[in-house]
């Protein structure tokens, strides 16, 4: 809330004053792997008729966060997705990978010989044409 002051300096009405409290920004809430693992303990340890329901009131939680963490825990074993890589495949896929680089690194080999030789030819043409000016002058 804003306050504005009544009292007149100079015959001036001064500004309103803003207020100094800062609004919190709503963040997600987090929560550690060990949390997770000791509140799904916890649940599990409940017996009696609504002692789940105390504890997810206790901690803050919802039903649905029990229900998420206890089927994160159950495939917490399988790590990758999706269909497990043959060995054969894997290599195959590697070898080619070695290959293509290899294929550039051989281009990149033949332009620089190339340049070499192109270089070679007009040096040892320069050079004949001077051995022939010396001859002849």
């Amino acid at each position: 809330m804003t306050k504005t002051s009544r009292s007149k300096q100079n015959g001036r009405v001064s500004m309103p004053v803003p207020d100094p409290e800062v609004v919190a920004q709503a963040r997600r809430r987090q929560f550690s792997a060990a949390y997770k693992r000791q509140i799904v303990a916890q649940a599990d340890a409940c017996t009696a008729p609504g002692e789940i329901g105390a504890l997810l009131r206790r901690e803050g939680l919802y039903s649905s966060h029990l229900s998420n963490w206890r089927r994160q825990l159950a495939t917490l074993g399988d790590r990758r997705r999706g269909r497990p890589a043959e060995p054969l495949a894997v290599e195959n896929a590697q070898l080619r990978r070695e290959n293509a680089r290899l294929r550039r690194e051989l281009e990149k080999t033949q332009l620089i010989v190339d340049a070499q030789k192109k270089l070679a030819e007009v040096l040892g043409l320069m050079g004949e044409n001077e051995a022939e000016r010396n001859e002849n002058g």
